[in-house]
C-alpha cells in the first residue's frame, strides 16, 4: 500500500472457552491480551505506536471545529445563512462576530481534539518504553528512538494547538499523573519548544527528494513546529523570537533537515499523487476507501448539486462555507476596509484563478467554483433548487438576497450584505484540499492527501522575519520565488517589492497563499489584526481577551482546577 496502516489498539477481554466433546478432554483457558504477548510482532508495535495518529488525523482532516475555529470569524471564510439554511441557532454568526462564549459546541472539541491527542502520545510512549522489546523483535538499530520523538513531537504539536486558541494549558508528562489545573503560556511554551528541542535529533530525516509522504514525522516537520512556535512568540508569550525563527527556515530551506523544494505546479501540492510531492513536509494520508479524508470542508462547502457539474459523481455537499465577499451588492469593491476581499486578492492572470474543471487521468486546473456553473468538458451543470430553482447556478462575489429587490428593497444598491442575507449562490467556493473527480474517475476520489505543512510556508515565515528585521527587498524574492508558478512563464504582473510590502501586504500574501488551510486566525492575531481590524460585516471590538477562545463549559466542569479565560 501506498500508506501506512493507522490502525486502532486496545486491551481485549476474552471469555473463557472450555472445550467440550463426547470425550474427556483437558480444558485451555484464554483470559486476556497483555502486552507480554500482543507485542510479538514489528507489526503489532507499528500498530501501538500509529495509534496516536488516528487521532491526529481526524483533529487536523477530517474535524470541521478546528477548521472552523482557525477560518471562522476571519477576514477570508464565511458561513452565511442562506435563507432557511445555516442559521444553526445563530452559532456562525457567533463566529464572524467574536462572540465567544463557553458553550460555543465547536470549543469542546477544540480542548477535547488537542488534549485527547497528547494523551494518547503519552501513553502510547509508556507502553512502548515498558512493554517493547526492539532487539527481540529485530527492529533496526534506532527504530525505538525514532518512535519515541515522533510521540513527543506530536504531543508538542497539540500542545502548540492549545496554547495558541486557549493560552495556558495543563502539562502532563505521563498518563499516571494527578489531574492538573492550567500552566501558564510561558510555562507552555517553554515545555514545547524542550520536547522539540528533545526529539528532533532523534527524528528520521528525509533524504531522498520527492520520496512518499506517509503521514509520520520526520526532521523537518520538527523544526517546523519549532519555527512556527517561534514566529507567533509575540503573540503567545510577548517576546520576540522571529530572528530565531528565522535561521530554522534558513536551515529547513538549506536542507538542513532533510530534502525538500518548492512544487512548480501548484496541482501537485493538493492533487492526486501529492504524497510525492517535494514540497510537503507533513501531510495527513488518505486513500479511497482507506481512511478516506477530504480535508474536513468539501461536504460543507458546496453546493447540494455541485455533483452533477462533476459528471454525476456521488459527492454529497450541504452548501454552507464561502469566501467573504469581495463585492457590493451593486458590484462595486469594497473600498472601506483593507484586509480579506480574498478573491479580489487573486490577479486575473493566477492559473489558480479559474473555474474548478477536472480534465481526467488526475489532472485538474482551476482553484474556485465560480460564475455560471457550466463544465467546458462535459457539459455538467450545478442547478439551483431554492431561490434559483431549475436554473443553472452563478456564484458570485456577493452576499446580499437579490430575490428581495423590489418586494423589499427598492433596487440592488439598497440590499444589506450581511452573513444573515445570503442566497443559495452568495459566495465564491474553492476545491483546494482534495479536490474532485469526476465520475469516471470516481476511484481516485480522495486520494489526494491533506498538506499540514509545506515549504512554501517556510519560505513565508523567513520573508515575514525578514520584513520584520527591516529587510523588505529579501522579504519579496522569498515571496516572490512561491508566486511565480502562478503565472504563465513566471510573468507575474503585481509581484511584492520593497516599496509595496507592508502589514496589509503581508497578511494578503498568506490569505493568497494558503487560503482556506486552516491557518488564518492565527496570522491575524501575529500581526494584532484580529480584535483591531474591519472586515466585510465585522467591526473591530479591540477586545484583546478575543484572540483566545474561552474554554467550554463542559470542560471546566470536568476538572475544578482549571480557570476561565479572561473575559469569559
Amino acid at each position: 500500500m501506498k500508506r501506512i496502516k493507522i490502525i486502532g489498539f486496545r486491551f481485549l477481554t476474552f471469555c473463557t472457552i472450555l472445550i467440550i466433546g463426547s470425550c474427556s478432554i483437558d480444558p485451555s483457558y484464554y483470559s486476556q491480551v497483555v502486552p507480554t504477548t500482543f507485542y510479538d510482532s514489528q507489526t503489532s508495535v507499528w500498530q501501538r505506536f500509529n495509534r496516536p495518529f488516528t487521532h491526529w488525523r481526524w483533529y487536523l482532516a477530517s474535524n470541521n471545529p478546528r477548521w472552523n475555529m482557525q477560518e471562522l470569524g476571519t477576514d477570508e471564510m464565511c458561513l452565511p445563512t442562506r435563507g432557511s439554511d445555516w442559521y444553526n441557532g445563530g452559532v456562525f454568526q457567533q463566529y464572524h462576530y467574536h462572540q465567544f462564549t463557553p458553550q460555543l459546541g465547536d470549543l469542546y472539541n477544540g480542548w477535547y481534539g488537542f488534549s485527547m491527542g497528547v494523551a494518547l502520545a503519552w501513553d502510547t510512549m509508556e507502553d512502548i518504553e515498558e512493554n517493547v522489546n526492539f532487539d527481540a523483535l529485530g527492529f533496526a538499530a534506532g527504530t525505538r528512538e525514532s518512535m519515541l520523538a515522533q510521540q513527543q513531537t506530536l504531543v508538542a504539536s497539540f500542545y502548540k494547538d492549545g496554547l495558541d486558541f486557549f493560552g495556558g494549558v495543563p502539562l502532563y508528562t505521563t498518563t499516571k499523573s494527578e489531574v492538573k489545573g492550567r500552566s501558564t503560556a510561558a510555562e507552555t511554551f517553554k515545555f514545547i519548544d524542550s520536547l522539540l528541542d528533545l526529539a528532533i535529533p532523534n527524528l528520521p530525516v528525509k533524504s531522498t527528494l520527492g520520496a512518499m509522504e506517509t503521514g509520520n514525522i520526520n526532521q523537518a516537520t520538527g523544526a517546523a513546529l519549532k519555527a512556527q512556535l517561534y514566529f507567533n512568540a509575540g503573540s503567545y508569550i510577548g517576546e520576540n523570537k522571529f530572528a530565531a525563527c528565522a535561521e530554522i527556515c534558513q536551515d529547513i530551506i538549506d536542507g538542513k533537515y532533510g530534502s525538500y523544494e518548492l512544487a512548480t505546479d501548484w496541482t501537485d501540492i493538493f492533487g492526486f499523487k501529492n504524497e510525492l510531492c517535494p514540497e510537503i513536509l507533513w501531510s495527513v494520508p488518505s486513500e479511497n476507501t482507506k481512511l478516506e479524508t477530504d480535508g474536513g470542508y468539501y461536504s460543507t462547502m458546496h453546493h447540494y448539486n455541485l455533483k452533477n457539474f462533476l459528471g454525476g459523481i456521488d459527492a454529497s455537499a450541504s452548501n454552507g462555507y464561502c469566501l467573504t465577499p469581495s463585492l457590493k451588492p451593486d458590484g462595486s469593491l469594497y473600498s472601506e476596509f483593507k484586509l480579506g476581499k480574498p478573491y479580489a486578492k487573486f490577479d486575473n492572470s493566477d492559473v489558480r484563478k479559474q473555474l474548478y474543471v477536472y480534465s481526467g487521468s488526475g489532472k485538474y486546473q482551476g482553484m474556485f467554483i465560480a460564475g455560471k456553473l457550466v463544465n467546458p468538458l462535459d457539459g455538467g451543470v450545478c442547478v439551483g433548487n431554492r431561490e434559483y430553482n431549475g436554473q443553472v447556478i452563478t456564484m458570485v462575489d456577493q452576499i446580499a438576497y437579490f430575490k428581495k429587490v423590489g418586494s423589499d428593497y427598492p433596487n440592488v444598491a439598497s440590499l444589506p450584505s450581511k452573513i444573515s442575507t445570503a442566497e443559495e449562490n452568495s459566495g465564491i467556493r474553492i476545491m483546494k484540499r482534495s479536490p474532485m473527480p469526476t465520475f469516471t474517475d470516481r476511484l481516485l476520489r480522495y486520494n489526494p492527501d491533506v498538506p499540514i505543512i509545506r515549504l512554501s510556508e517556510i519560505y513565508y515565515m523567513l520573508a515575514e522575519c525578514k520584513m520584520r528585521a527591516g529587510d523588505k527587498q529579501s522579504a519579496a524574492n522569498l515571496i516572490n520565488k512561491v508566486r511565480k508558478r502562478y503565472f504563465i512563464g513566471g510573468a507575474d504582473p503585481n509581484p511584492v517589492s520593497a516599496s509595496n510590502l507592508d502589514k496589509y501586504r503581508m497578511l494578503d500574501e498568506w490569505m493568497v497563499e494558503f487560503l482556506g488551510e486552516g491557518r488564518r486566525r492565527t496570522d491575524l492575531i501575529r500581526w494584532d489584526a484580529y480584535v483591531t481590524e474591519n472586515w466585510w460585516d465585522h467591526t473591530a471590538s479591540n477586545n484583546p481577551n478575543e484572540n483566545h477562545f474561552p474554554i467550554h463549559e463542559t470542560i471546566m466542569s470536568s476538572n475544578n482546577l482549571i480557570k476561565q479565560n479572561d473575559g469569559y
